[in-house]
């Protein structure tokens, strides 16, 4: 999604839809699902909260449509990593920890929208947990894939203990308990790499 300092100027020229996702993108990340009303999103999207429901049935639909491409910007991240170190995935690896560490400076201000949305929304059955659920699932396959491809002994063991750093590292940055957290972050992960090499 687009940074919110580069809105004003570029809201009226996206369509609609869009314009409804940037705004609904800002409020729900500084403010908070469950704070924010359809009114505010349509003030903000300069538009009418009729014209939002025309888009999206419910509010609810509005913001798993929001997560969704949130999760397609992890995703990405992904896939870049992959063509950028074709056949290499430790480095893979390490270029999706750069790629967290490298967004640790947005997360200490507005924290992580997945583990946010997921406060705001106890509800299982919610449509946005549900893409949460499905996009942490599709990450943990294409990271146990990558830790295969590396040769890691135990791919599962691999995988899971990359996760719970790189969510670590964006729940600390979010409270403030850790200093330094990207390059603390960067050294766990090769540690841990060299760890299960060896």
């Amino acid at each position: 999604m687009t940074s919110t300092a580069r809105r004003p100027s570029r809201v009226a020229k996206l369509p609609p839809r869009e314009r409804i996702l940037d705004a609904a993108e800002e409020l729900f990340q500084s403010e908070g699902i469950r704070r924010v009303g359809v009114q505010a999103i349509a003030e903000r999207a300069e538009t009418t909260k009729m014209a939002i429901y025309r888009h999206f049935e419910t509010k609810d639909a509005l913001v798993a449509e929001w997560l969704r491409i949130v999760a397609a910007d992890y995703q990405a991240a992904f896939d870049r990593v992959e063509a950028e170190h074709p056949g290499r995935p430790k480095e893979q690896i390490l270029g999706l920890a750069r790629f967290i560490a490298d967004s640790l400076p947005a997360i200490s201000y507005r924290g992580c929208p997945f583990i946010n949305s997921l406060a705001e929304l106890p509800d299982r059955s919610h449509p946005a947990r549900q893409v949460i659920e499905q996009h942490k699932a599709l990450q943990t396959r294409r990271l146990v894939g990558m830790c295969t491809e590396a040769g890691l002994p135990d791919p599962e063991q691999a995988a899971a203990e990359i996760t719970f750093v790189l969510e670590g590292a964006q729940v600390s940055t979010q409270n403030g308990s850790i200093d330094d957290a990207g390059d603390r972050l960067l050294k766990i992960i090769e540690g841990l790499l060299a760890r299960h090499d060896a």
